[in-house]
C-alpha cells in the first residue's frame, strides 16, 4: 500500500534524546513517545507534529503538512483493516463504519486519551490546553500519525493507528453494521401501533469538544433506562437498544449480540 521511507521502528539512534528542546511548558518528547508507544529515530517529525500554526514562523513549518499526510495514512490503514476485518460487508456499510471510526470527534478523543495536547506548542491567543477545539485536537492526532510514518514507515504507523482506534472501530461496527437500533425501534413501534419514541437528554459531561451524553427513550410518558455515549447519536442508539430489550422486541445475548424477535 505504501513504501517504507524510514528505518525500522525498533531503531533507537539519532536525534536529541533530551526530549525538551523548545517545548516550553509542555511535557517532554520522551513522555509523548511513551504515550504513543513508539520511539523515534529522528525526532524532527515529532517536533513538527506538535507545532500549531498559531506559533509557527511560517505555516510550512507548522504541523499542517503532517496533518495532510497523516489523514491519508489514517484513511488507508483503516480502510484496509475494515476490508479484511469484515469480509462480508458491502462498500456502503464499510464506509459507515469508517466514517464513524475516524471522525473528527473520535480523532480528537484519541488525542485527549494520549495526552497530545500536553505537548502541542501554541500561540498566546489559543487559550488553555484543557479547552482546545476539536478540530485542533483531531489535526494533532493526524499529524502524529504522519510523523510516525515518516520516521518508521507504514508498519509502525499501522500499529499506532490500530492501537489507538481498534476499540472505536469495533464499537462503530457494532452500532453501525449490525443494527440501526433507532430505526428498529421506530419500525417495531409502528407495527404495533404503540406511538413514536422521543429521545431525552438526561445529563451531559465533559468539555465542549469532548462531551458525553446520557439519553433515554420516552414512550408516551414511560421512560426506559438511560445510556451514556460519546455523542448524542451514539447515546440514542444505545438507549433505543435498551428500550427494545425492555419491550421484548429483541433478545440480547451475554456476548452482546442482539436478535430481533418476531412480532407477536
Amino acid at each position: 500500500m505504501f513504501g517504507a521511507p524510514g528505518a525500522p521502528a525498533s531503531a533507537n539512534t539519532g536525534g536529541d534524546r533530551s526530549g525538551r528542546g523548545t517545548m516550553d511548558d509542555a511535557v517532554s518528547l520522551e513522555i509523548i513517545e511513551q504515550r504513543i508507544d513508539y520511539r523515534f529515530q529522528d525526532r524532527a517529525p515529532l517536533v513538527q507534529a506538535l507545532v500549531h500554526a498559531s506559533i509557527s514562523p511560517t505555516r510550512v513549518a507548522s504541523n499542517e503538512r503532517l496533518e495532510f499526510l497523516g489523514d491519508a495514512i489514517l484513511g488507508a490503514v483503516v480502510c484496509e483493516h475494515l476490508y479484511r476485518r469484515f469480509p462480508e460487508e458491502l462498500e456502503g456499510e464499510l464506509t459507515k463504519i469508517k466514517s464513524n471510526a475516524v471522525s473528527r470527534r473520535v480523532c480528537a478523543e484519541v488525542a485527549i486519551d494520549l495526552g497530545l495536547a500536553d505537548a502541542v506548542q501554541l500561540g498566546k491567543g489559543m487559550g488553555d490546553r484543557a479547552s482546545l477545539p476539536q478540530s485542533l485536537l483531531a489535526a494533532l492526532f493526524e499529524s502524529v500519525v504522519g510523523a510516525v510514518y515518516l520516521d518508521g514507515g507504514i508498519e509502525p504507523a499501522r500499529a499506532f493507528i490500530l492501537r489507538s482506534l481498534s476499540s472505536r472501530i469495533e464499537e462503530s461496527a457494532r452500532l453501525g453494521h449490525q443494527q440501526n437500533f433507532k430505526s428498529v425501534l421506530q419500525q417495531s413501534l409502528q407495527q404495533r401501533e404503540m406511538g413514536t419514541p422521543q429521545y431525552v437528554i438526561l445529563d451531559e459531561k465533559g468539555p465542549d469538544h469532548a462531551k458525553c451524553f446520557e439519553v433515554c427513550v420516552d414512550l408516551a410518558g414511560r421512560r426506559f433506562p438511560g445510556c451514556w455515549g460519546m455523542s448524542k447519536k451514539a447515546a440514542e442508539q444505545l438507549a433505543a437498544l435498551e428500550a427494545l430489550v425492555e419491550l421484548g422486541f429483541v433478545e440480547r445475548a451475554d456476548s452482546g449480540e442482539v436478535r430481533l424477535l418476531p412480532a407477536a
